[in-house]
């Protein structure tokens, strides 16, 4: 089967490609991806040269490029997204272009070209604000609270609609908070241990209570091949590390694997709109799939820890440039930015 992976230079496609790699099915993949600033040909530098393996650069919007790369391909997984939160709200135009254009574009291609299986990666997050103790299952009513949710709920809603109409091959995976090797740092884990490293503050947004259920990428790469080869057409599959965890709890568990000082945690502004919750039901994965998550929290993130240690080469690299504009700009200058965003609201 020849799979067309479009962003699978992102933290959870590159992942996803060397784990199918590294099975020896007979896989042959067509990474597709415009190389944005998250999108980085370093995280697969391991399979350059596969004879399995291709890349092509090109925009998932450009629908000119992308029908070449993805003709004669049998199944696509749709991990291309604009996926952070804070970059939604202060430029929501690309985020819209992207998640919800984009995905249009790949549908009307797969379409075309009679693709048999199409994989659309989503998130948690289109469920919205969890109530305490409560868990989002498959039918969960959708309540996207930013604009990056809205546009992967809108997405979603896009899939499904070419299921019910067009009898279209689509399947959905809704993953809860990723984390692992190759993350880009300005997500929340990778982003804590890399300052711990440097003896920098952690920024916390608000009071840090903020609940997330956090999976190893690993797992989530094993569901959604799962997905791909034994999911249901039209069906929606949860994919969650069982593991709630406030921020706060997080942050101080890594200071205390890496043996630095809580001295180093720093409450910034909570940022507009902040879900409190988000958590996973998964019983359908593993009623109906055989997947559950094998990695549990405590060891992913001392394997993720170690990981960091140890490819400095690689985090010296993604942190030049754009990422350090970013940072200075929504984290050391928190304050001014919201202002700022305030007043072009007003």
């Amino acid at each position: 089967m020849k799979l067309f992976i479009t962003g699978g230079a992102g933290f959870i496609g590159s992942n996803f490609i060397r784990h199918v790699l590294s099975l020896n099915k007979g896989y042959k993949i067509v990474n597709y991806d415009l190389l944005t600033y998250a999108g980085n040909l370093a995280n697969l530098e391991s399979v350059v040269g596969h004879p399995d393996y291709s890349f092509v650069k090109g925009s998932i919007c450009d629908a000119n490029v992308a029908e070449k790369a993805m003709d004669g391909s049998d199944a696509v997984v749709h991990f291309a997204a604009e996926s952070h939160v804070d970059r939604s709200i202060y430029e929501p135009a690309p985020v819209i272009e992207t998640n919800v254009t984009g995905t249009f574009v790949m549908l009307q291609l797969a379409r075309k070209l009679r693709i048999e299986r199409f994989v659309h990666i989503s998130t948690d997050e289109v469920y919205g604000d969890m109530a305490p103790g409560a868990f989002a299952n498959e039918n969960s009513q959708l309540l996207p609270s930013s604009p990056y949710s809205a546009s992967k709920a809108s997405s979603d809603l896009l899939v499904l609609s070419y299921v019910r109409t067009y009898g279209f091959p689509g399947l959905i995976t809704r993953s809860s908070n990723n984390y692992g090797p190759y993350q880009f740092p300005e997500k929340f884990l990778p982003l804590m241990i890399t300052n711990i490293f440097d003896d920098k503050p952690l920024p916390i947004y608000g009071d840090g209570k903020q609940q997330r259920d956090w999976l190893h990428v690993e797992d989530n790469c094993r569901g959604i091949l799962a997905v791909l080869e034994r999911g249901r057409v039209g069906g929606v599959y949860n994919i969650g590390g069982l593991d709630v965890e406030e921020n706060l709890a997080i942050a101080r568990r890594l200071l205390r694997l890496i043996g630095k000082p809580e001295t180093l945690l720093s409450y910034v502004k909570d940022r507009p709109g902040h879900d409190r919750r988000y958590a996973l039901h998964c019983d359908k994965m593993e009623k109906d799939l055989n997947w559950k998550p094998e990695i549990p929290l405590e060891e992913g993130l001392r394997q993720t820890i170690d990981w960091y240690q140890a490819n400095a080469k690689w985090m010296a690299g993604v942190r030049e440039g754009e990422y350090l504009s970013y940072y200075e700009k929504y984290y050391e200058n928190r304050d001014s930015s919201l202002r700022a965003l305030s007043s072009a609201g007003s």
